[in-house]
């Protein structure tokens, strides 16, 4: 299939939990189209398709691959990308509408979930940098199974937010209500859980209440992560009590969780989890759910494109 160099390939994720939905993006193309921006667009059916629909299209010679979606649907077209048949991965240029429940990777770069004529501006204006992969790694038993993570891989309370987050919301469809409420339940819980993870050269064992790992700052978890220099952040959140909880969610919204004395942060270049005992894993916000231990992080530098803003 021959495709122009100029035009995009857009894969577009409906936003969950939003009666608004296709109002939106009839908006986002009419822009395009006023912008006389080039494309072709595939709407995604349900979990699994956006990683699908971008290998399709990196595999059919689109060079700029565009994700209206959140958090999520950026992870799914990352595997797409990661796992299609183009042998340079960085002739393809990713670029993000935001349009999902959570955006935190494209808050770090300064984009508005609702300035989506913004986004396009940038689209157009075709910044690209070359960011760092997150790259999570096990044996099933059979295979060699690897996905990869551009935001923030958790394990515990991060992870079981995002689980419980995903109910409540079809029944509010309020995401910053539904987000609010679960970190509240979940938080107050102080569930610990049972780990050994391997970090530089450190064996840690014990019980801890969350760890995160990020390339991204991770909804605050890792909030001195940075997406290009090569290295994962890790933060480590034994159990506090219940005054060093409340001040631990105020720092953390504050952007300054790594001062907290219940946390303990890392960087490094490879994490090993050896285990992590009923404990929920999460990448970019989708649930892992099939548990083979060990698991190897590591961080793949500058190995994807991204438009970024000026």
């Amino acid at each position: 299939m021959a495709v122009e160099p100029d035009r995009w390939g857009v894969v577009y994720n409906p936003k969950a939990g939003s009666r608004k939905a296709q109002k939106r993006w009839k908006a986002i193309r009419d822009y395009m189209d006023s912008r006389g921006v080039r494309y072709d667009y595939v709407h995604s059916e349900g979990f699994g398709s956006v990683e699908r629909l971008t290998r399709t299209m990196a595999n059919n010679g689109y060079r700029t691959i565009v994700v209206v979606g959140g958090d999520g649907a950026i992870n799914d077209a990352l595997n797409g990308l990661m796992t299609s048949d183009v042998e340079d991965k960085h002739e393809i240029a990713v670029g993000i509408i935001p349009n999902g429940i959570g955006n935190d990777y494209a808050k770090y770069w300064g984009l508005d979930s609702d300035d989506y004529k913004g986004a396009v501006e940038v689209l157009i204006n075709r910044r690209l940098r070359k960011v760092d992969v997150g790259v999570f790694s096990y044996y099933d038993g059979k295979t060699h199974q690897t996905r990869y993570f551009l935001n923030a891989l958790y394990i515990g309370l991060g992870a079981r937010i995002v689980l419980i987050t995903n109910e409540p919301r079809r029944f509010w469809g309020i995401p910053l209500l539904s987000y609010l409420s679960s970190l509240f339940l979940v938080a107050f819980e102080r569930k610990l859980y049972r780990m050994h993870l391997k970090v530089n050269d450190e064996h840690i064992r014990g019980r801890l209440m969350a760890v995160a790992i990020g390339s991204g700052r991770g909804y605050g978890l890792t909030p001195s992560a940075v997406p290009y220099n090569g290295w994962l952040d890790v933060s480590l959140v034994y159990r506090p009590q219940l005054r060093e909880l409340i001040s631990g969610l105020w720092m953390l919204q504050q952007g300054r969780l790594l001062n907290h004395k219940t946390v303990k942060p890392y960087r490094t270049r490879h994490v090993k989890i050896l285990r992590a005992q009923n404990a929920e894993i999460s990448l970019d916000g989708r649930i892992w759910f099939d548990r083979h231990f060990p698991i190897d992080i590591t961080i793949a530098p500058e190995a994807l494109t991204l438009i970024i803003p000026n």
